[in-house]
């Protein structure tokens, strides 16, 4: 008895890491986007192709497949510049031809997290007489990705 006991126990926590989950969804410019996810550990769905990744903007009536599983690699889906739309909600969902397995809404701004700057470098300028304060300046280079000119990352 203490077994089964013990095996329900368990199902309910192996169940959430079984599911293919979608991880995150991450722009790092606002003008395009990626979402990401995990294949869970059921065997039969780890084929390309298997899963698909289906969205659908706030006004649209039809939920759409990606747009482009090739370009961010494994188990993700790039969002161009084409099929980005900055402040609109959108929906994505994980599912096969059967059961859909996980949805998540958002918008492009609530998942904004830039490229980290480059070649960050300090300098102290100089110390109080404690020794516990101080002046320093730092400086740094954008992202390569960061398109610093037009962008609203400026």
């Amino acid at each position: 008895l203490a077994l089964v006991c013990a095996n329900d126990s368990l199902s309910s926590s192996d169940d959430l890491l079984r599911w293919p989950q979608t991880s995150k969804c991450r722009s790092p410019e606002l003008e395009t986007f990626s979402c990401y996810w995990t294949d869970g550990n059921l065997y039969n769905l780890t084929a390309p192709g298997t899963i698909q990744l289906l969205y659908m903007k706030r006004n649209d009536e039809d939920w759409k497949e990606c747009p482009d599983y090739i370009t961010a690699g494994e188990n993700n889906c790039y969002f161009n510049t084409s099929y980005t739309s900055i402040w609109i909600p959108y929906c994505v969902k994980l599912a096969n031809k059967d059961e859909v397995f996980d949805e998540k809404c958002f918008s492009v701004d609530e998942i904004v997290l830039p490229d980290p700057p480059v070649h960050l470098i300090w300098t102290l300028l100089n110390t109080s007489q404690t020794g516990i304060h101080g002046d320093i300046q730092v400086r740094w280079d954008p992202p390569p990705t960061a398109d610093v000119q037009k962008g609203w990352i400026t």
